[in-house]
């Protein structure tokens, strides 16, 4: 597995946890306004970190580090996944997985192998305009059977949508959070620009243009939070 990058420390990826963040390359969407195209592409991938140095690093901040945030890229397309968490959780860390949700048969065993402690699912637009959100890919159906999974309550977690134009509206954001009613935490994030986007034609919203979709989501999600601002 190749792990493209590694943030040694942060308080922000892990509810409640001092923790590191993991990325791994690959993904199997191209939403564009991904500011992750290093990690995404696999024309800009390098040689990044291997599983056991990455190992190797972790039991160093044994009592340091409380937790593994594992983010990419798109965790859950590599096989070997539930071989590294496994690895991580023998060395005493709790483990947070980030996915776009699209691979309901990996989310679902590694919850049934008691691997995960959290998890963040992007859930990238509503129903009606999920393709377009992901770069034409259309991966509803996988996407509703994690979404379902969740919202079961097995694991703690949350859901989230980067906004930005001209992919989020109000309209867009009511049948999105009418969608999954009832779930235990609902973050809105702002698209940033990092200057090395998978596509093109994205813009920001404004503070007060993501804090009205807000307001649109608590309707059906009551525990909805901006994130970033």
């Amino acid at each position: 597995m190749n792990i493209g990058g590694l943030q040694k420390m942060t308080l922000l990826d892990y509810p409640g946890k001092v923790a590191c963040t993991v990325f791994l390359t690959g993904c199997n969407l191209r939403c564009p306004f991904c500011h992750n195209a290093g990690l995404v592409l696999p024309e800009q991938q390098t040689p990044g970190m291997t599983s056991e140095a990455l190992l190797d690093f972790l039991a160093e901040r044994r009592g340091k580090l409380d937790g593994v945030c594992i983010t990419g890229g798109e965790p859950t397309i590599h096989k070997d996944l539930p071989q590294l968490i496994g690895e991580i959780r023998k060395l005493g860390f709790s483990v947070k997985l980030d996915t776009n949700g699209t691979n309901p048969q990996m989310l679902a065993s590694l919850l049934e192998a008691g691997l995960l402690d959290y998890v963040a699912m992007d859930i990238k637009n509503s129903p009606r305009r999920y393709a377009e959100t992901c770069g034409g890919v259309d991966v509803l159906k996988a996407v509703e059977s994690s979404k379902d999974l969740l919202l079961r309550g097995t694991v703690d977690y949350e859901f989230r949508t980067t906004l930005c134009k001209p992919f989020h509206d109000p309209r867009g954001i009511r049948e999105l959070a009418q969608w999954i009613a009832g779930a235990k935490r609902y973050f809105l994030q702002g698209f940033v620009d990092s200057g090395n986007l998978v596509g093109e034609g994205a813009e920001p919203l404004s503070g007060e243009e993501m804090q009205a979709l807000a307001y649109v989501a608590q309707v059906f999600v009551p525990n909805t939070q901006l994130r970033g601002l």
